[in-house]
C-alpha cells in the first residue's frame, strides 16, 4: 500500500464528502423556491400545466434532498473520526451553531416535507401551499447557519483563545462575522442559478426528444427569467465579495490572481500555469492593469503578493484554475440566459434547436461553477482551518495513511456510484412521455375556482 501522508489524505477525504454533499443542497435550495412558485402560479390562475409542473419536479427535489441529508451526516461524522482537534478547540463556536441549523432548519424541513410530498389531497390547497413554503425557507435556514460557521472560519470575530480554546465573546459578531453577508448572498445565488439550469436544461432535453407537453415551455420559460436576472447579479455580488476577501484573506486573493511579487498596475491573467518552484506562471496571457481596477476599482492599486505569505499561502495553481472555471462558467450562464430571453421574449419563438442543445449541455453547469467557487474558498484558506488562528495540520486525527487510504478510495466508490445513479435516474424521468391529452383535457376541464379539490396529475404518465 503506498505510503501517502494520513494529513494529505484526511484532507482529501473531507473534500471528497463535502464535494459529493453539496451538490445536492445546492439543488435543494433553489428548488424549493421554484416549486413554490409552481404551486402559487396554480393556486392563482388554475392553469393545470403549473400543477402538472409541480408535480413533476417535486419528485427531483426529494430524490436530491433524501441524498443531501444522507450525505450531509455522513460528512459531519468526519468531525470526530478525522479533524477532533477542530471540535475540541472550536466546539463551544461550532458545536451551537451546527445544533442551531439542526433546530431551526432541518426540523422545519423534516416536519413540513412530508406534507409538501403527500399530503396535496389530504390538507387544504393553503396548507399544503404553506408547507411548501416552509421547506423553502427551511433550505434557506440550513445554508444561513452552515455558512455563518464557514464564514466565520475564514473571518473569525467574536471570540477569546483560553489555554488553546476558543469561547464566545458576542454571539452578534460570530455570526455576522465580516465575510458572512456576502458568502451568504453568493451562495443563495449560486443555487438558484444551480436549480434554474437543471430545470431548464432537462425541459430543453424533454422537448429535444419530443416527450414534452405544454408544461415543459412555461417551466422553460420561467426559470429563464430567473437566470437573466441572477446570473448578471451574481457578477455583482461576487465583485462585492471579492473586495472582501482583499481586505481579509489577501492570500487568498494572491493565489486566486497569481500575484507573486508585491506590486501596483496588476495585470489579469486570463491564462497560464502558475509554478511555485519558479514563482511565475507560465505562458500567462494577460491584461494589463485588470486585477488591479477588478479588486480594487483603481488600475493603479496595490495588492500584495505570495511573497508576504511565505509558508502560509494556498497552493496556488488549483486556487487559480478553479476561480477562472468559475468565472467561465458564470459567462456561459449569462450567454445561455440572455439568448434564451432574446429567442423567447424578443422574437416571441419557441426555443430552437441550437439553444435547446445549449441548454441541455448546461444542465449540470451550476455544479461545476459551485465545486469551482468551493474549491477557490476552502483550498485558498489552507493552511489555515480558521484564518490565521489554527492551522488544519494541528487538529487532524493520528490515523495511519492505511487506514485513511481504505476509508477514502471506500467513499469515493460509494459516491460515484450514487452520483451516476442519481444522474440515471433523472434521464430516465426526462425521457418519460408527458401527461396524455386525454388525462390533460379532463384536468384542463375541471373547475379552477377550488384548486384544493382538483386530483394531482402525476408526471410522466
Amino acid at each position: 500500500m503506498p505510503d501517502i501522508d494520513p494529513f494529505i489524505l484526511a484532507r482529501a477525504q473531507f473534500a471528497a464528502n463535502i464535494s459529493f454533499h453539496i451538490l445536492f443542497p445546492a439543488i435543494t435550495m433553489g428548488l424549493g423556491w421554484i416549486l413554490l412558485f409552481f404551486r402559487v402560479r396554480f393556486t392563482t390562475s388554475g392553469d393545470p400545466h403549473w400543477e402538472n409542473a409541480y408535480q413533476f419536479w417535486v419528485k427531483i427535489f426529494a430524490l436530491s434532498f433524501a441524498i443531501g441529508v444522507v450525505s450531509g451526516i455522513t460528512m459531519s461524522f468526519q468531525f470526530g473520526t478525522n479533524w477532533p482537534g477542530f471540535m475540541e478547540k472550536t466546539g463551544n463556536i461550532s458545536g451551537p451553531l451546527l445544533g442551531y441549523e439542526v433546530l431551526t432548519a432541518f426540523f422545519l424541513e423534516a416536519t413540513f416535507l412530508g406534507v409538501m410530498l403527500f399530503g396535496k389531497n389530504r390538507v387544504s390547497n393553503r396548507v399544503h401551499l404553506l408547507a411548501c413554503a416552509l421547506v423553502a425557507v427551511g433550505t434557506t435556514l440550513s445554508a444561513f447557519w452552515i455558512l455563518s460557521l464557514n464564514s466565520w472560519m475564514q473571518t473569525p470575530t467574536g471570540y477569546v483563545i483560553r489555554d488553546g480554546v476558543f469561547f464566545v465573546e458576542s454571539w452578534w459578531a460570530i455570526i455576522f462575522n465580516p465575510s458572512f453577508p456576502y458568502r451568504l448572498a453568493h451562495m443563495l445565488i449560486a443555487s438558484m442559478l444551480t436549480a434554474s439550469f437543471l430545470v431548464m436544461g432537462i425541459s430543453a432535453w424533454r422537448m429535444k426528444q419530443k416527450v414534452d407537453g405544454p408544461a415543459t415551455l412555461k417551466i422553460f420559460k420561467s426559470v429563464a427569467v430567473i437566470a437573466m436576472v441572477l446570473a448578471p447579479l451574481q457578477v455583482f455580488v461576487g465583485d462585492l465579495h471579492g473586495l472582501n476577501t482583499l481586505e481579509h484573506q489577501p492570500a487568498k486573493v494572491a493565489a486566486i490572481e497569481g500575484v507573486w511579487e508585491t506590486h501596483s498596475g496588476v495585470a489579469f491573467t486570463v491564462f497560464g500555469f502558475p509554478d511555485e518552484k519558479t514563482r511565475t506562471t507560465k505562458f500567462a496571457l494577460e491584461i494589463p492593469y485588470a486585477a488591479s481596477w477588478i479588486l480594487t476599482h483603481d488600475i493603479n492599486g496595490e495588492i500584495r503578493g505570495l511573497n508576504e505569505f511565505e509558508g502560509e499561502h494556498p497552493p496556488v495553481a488549483i486556487v487559480f484554475w478553479s476561480f477562472r472555471v468559475m468565472v467561465a462558467i458564470g459567462m456561459l450562464m449569462i450567454l445561455v440566459a440572455w439568448w434564451a430571453g432574446w429567442q423567447l421574449f424578443v422574437r416571441k419563438q419557441k426555443p430552437g434547436p441550437l439553444l435547446l442543445h445549449a441548454a441541455s449541455w448546461m444542465t449540470f453547469s451550476g455544479w461545476v461553477g459551485v465545486l469551482a467557487g468551493w474549491y477557490v474558498t476552502e483550498i485558498g484558506r489552507q493552511p489555515w482551518i480558521v484564518q490565521g488562528l489554527l492551522k488544519s495540520a494541528d487538529v487532524v486525527a493520528d490515523h495511519s495513511s492505511g487506514v485513511m487510504l481504505s476509508t477514502f478510495t471506500a467513499y469515493m466508490a460509494l459516491y460515484l456510484f450514487i452520483l451516476i445513479s442519481y444522474i440515471a435516474t433523472l434521464r430516465y424521468m426526462a425521457t418519460k412521455p408527458a401527461a396524455s391529452l386525454i388525462a390533460l383535457g379532463e384536468l384542463q376541464g375541471m373547475s379552477v375556482s377550488h384548486p384544493t379539490h382538483q386530483p394531482a396529475l402525476p408526471a410522466g404518465k
